[in-house]
């Protein structure tokens, strides 16, 4: 059974525990970007808040409104349905007005600004995320949240994929077994989801074992080293005095394996890490090859910046905030802070 539970804390497990999500507002999240809308172009952008909404029931709204195919209806990253979130998607209307958007409002969508762009969104086009985050029902040492806190700032935390990646009680994975093992998956999305929980599951235990070498922020000789915030990357043949101070600075990140077709671009102790992936995961090996899917790298370490956080212990709630780059989990970070 997967337990998500079962992956190395960077500094053991938290002390203090507590209670997320109680209410849709105690999670928000705002997406940021690293362009403006040029204003004119065939894709209509909008700018979206939703509560209790999932991100792929709302663009097939979209697309029925605009007249649209589903794959005309594009965003950059899908967002938790049990918060409160802002978030942008694009539709394609080449030589089309827009439709009337408000017809999207309601109780829990709210059309926030719309605009034309040149381009569709892509996965890629997403500078990060905004965190604003309230636990509830908090006990323990807090401390040793404070300790936690300044460690994340100068380290970081391990970039494991969130729990959600996996499903309920990690059902994605065991839809993932299904599909290799020769059941068909018509709808897109539910594919592309059970495709990218079993790339997860291999990433997230190669890290698991770099955490527990304590070798997650730090380099080995060997490793594929990603610029940050990038998909640029270089093999480091050696760690010396400057590959350390780049670490060190948050410039480059050590990789892991995104699970496909094509050779490993590690060497050494490092390769024969990830190699020996391929047989702990023989189906999910096989069946993500088979889909035609090719080798891709992630930073092994997520960077935490602009973190703020405040402690009520007579109301036992805390509030802090953060930004993660694309990619990154709130709930990689608060594992390693607190037990929710």
């Amino acid at each position: 059974m997967f337990d998500f539970h079962s992956y190395h804390y960077a500094n053991g497990e938290p002390c203090l525990t507590g209670v997320i999500r109680q209410q849709s507002s105690d999670f928000k999240v705002d997406e940021k970007f690293a362009f403006k809308p040029s204003g004119e172009g065939e894709h209509a952008l909008l700018h979206i808040k939703k509560q209790d909404t999932n991100t792929d029931w709302l663009s097939r709204q979209i697309a029925q409104l605009a007249g649209v195919r589903k794959v005309d209806v594009s965003y950059a990253g899908i967002k938790d349905r049990n918060a409160i979130t802002t978030q942008w998607f694009s539709v394609w209307l080449p030589g089309k007005p827009d439709p009337d958007w408000s017809l999207l409002n309601s109780e829990h969508v709210q059309i926030l600004e719309t605009v034309r762009h040149n381009r569709k969104l892509r996965r890629g086009s997403l500078r990060g995320n905004q965190f604003a985050l309230i636990v509830r029902n908090v006990e323990g040492d807090a401390s040793d949240f404070e300790q936690r806190i300044n460690i994340i700032k100068e380290e970081g935390v391990p970039n494991y994929f969130g729990e959600q990646r996996f499903g309920i009680e990690g059902k994605n994975l065991e839809k993932a077994r299904i599909m290799f093992a020769g059941k068909r998956e018509k709808d897109r999305f539910k594919r592309s989801m059970y495709l990218s929980a079993a790339r997860s599951a291999i990433f997230n235990e190669l890290l698991s074992q770099r955490v527990a070498m304590n070798k997650w922020s730090d380099g080995l000789t060997g490793d594929v080293m990603l610029l940050d915030n990038s998909h640029s990357y270089f093999l480091a043949e050696t760690i010396d005095g400057k590959i350390i101070q780049r670490l060190k600075e948050h410039d480059i990140h050590p990789s892991g394996p995104l699970w496909g077709r094509g050779e490993l671009l590690t060497k050494g102790v490092v390769a024969e890490m990830e190699a020996a992936l391929s047989n702990k995961f023989e189906v999910f090996d096989i069946g993500l090859k088979n889909a035609r899917l090719d080798q891709e790298r992630r930073a092994l370490r997520l960077s935490v910046k602009d973190i703020i956080w405040n402690y009520n212990q007579e109301e036992q709630t805390l509030k802090f905030s953060f930004f993660l780059p694309a990619g990154g989990y709130a709930t990689s970070v608060l594992r390693e802070l607190i037990k929710v």
